[in-house]
């Protein structure tokens, strides 16, 4: 299959009202934001999108705002993310049916754990079900799971089987992803902010990255300053968006993203409840960050 993942991928957050509704308006302007400053790609519903929180009715309607407001100018990737293999056949399968689509991110399944032959088998099934190129999501902190790296050597044979995202935040894992396909029409996209360089001298193709959602101009500059071989530059860019990644951890994921946004001029709601927002004292250490950056 001829698809490469490559360069900045948003996992896009989700903006919606007091109601709980998509916030269309928003989501627009976001990618808009998010298309003026260089990004290769928007993914929906991934982590950093709350996909757990929403029914497949609203999943469509995503993405079909989504294709809309993209207009072509970025790739479109779209999460099937499920407890069950059948679950994520499933929402493979309504994701395939809405069309121009370029790509799955498929999650290992959580809470359930499981033996990397189940693993294995679970992605086999899916590709089995769908045309579509799929990128392994290995996210080990929230699921509990891993994809190992001889689970993903044997995956990378499977024809649309493309990719993996590696969220572990071990290097040694995404250097084996690398080593082990090297030679392989497989890339490895990285999925922790503070490790998108350190990926790229390793072989990665890019990343994706969710404190793009906010400094979608400094992520972009970490891989296109890599690629004109400005590692000077591409360190610089790495080390500003790396603040923004650790100030993450002030509050339960995502929501110091999505205050940030607000903070900057992009209101995308507050996170699904139990997620509560951040308090004014983390606020101000987040203006702090946002101004270091250049954002504010």
């Amino acid at each position: 299959m001829s698809f490469t993942p490559k360069g900045i991928v948003v996992p896009i957050v989700t903006p919606v009202d007091q109601n709980g509704k998509l916030n269309e308006k928003a989501y627009r302007g976001l990618i808009d934001y998010l298309a003026d400053n260089g990004i290769h790609g928007v993914f929906p519903f991934g982590t950093t999108g709350e996909f757990y929180a929403y029914d497949q009715g609203f999943y469509d309607h995503l993405l079909e705002v989504t294709k809309d407001a993209v207009a072509g100018r970025m790739q479109i990737y779209a999460g099937a993310n499920h407890i069950t293999t059948k679950g994520s056949i499933a929402i493979a399968k309504a994701v395939e049916k809405i069309g121009g689509i370029d790509a799955l991110s498929v999650l290992t399944p959580m809470f359930v754990s499981q033996t990397q032959e189940e693993v294995y088998e679970y992605y086999r099934a899916i590709a089995s079900e769908t045309s579509l190129p799929i990128i392994i999501y290995n996210n080990k902190p929230k699921t509990n799971v891993t994809v190992e790296p001889a689970t993903v050597a044997r995956l990378a044979e499977i024809d649309n089987i493309v990719a993996a995202k590696d969220s572990t935040g071990d290097m040694t894992n995404a250097e084996e992803y690398i080593r082990l396909t090297r030679g392989m029409e497989f890339s490895v996209m990285m999925g922790r902010d503070t490790l998108i360089l350190a990926g790229l001298h390793y072989g990665a193709t890019g990343a994706i990255a969710s404190c793009a959602n906010v400094a979608p101009r400094i992520a972009v500059d970490i891989y296109e300053k890599f690629c004109q071989k400005d590692y000077e530059g591409a360190l610089e860019a790495q080390f500003k968006l790396s603040a923004l990644r650790v100030a993450t951890n002030m509050g339960s994921f995502p929501v110091t993203l999505k205050e940030a946004l607000k903070l900057i001029g992009h209101d995308c709601g507050d996170c699904v409840p139990p997620i509560l927002p951040l308090h004014e004292d983390q606020r101000e250490k987040l203006r702090g960050v946002l101004t270091g950056m250049g954002l504010l």
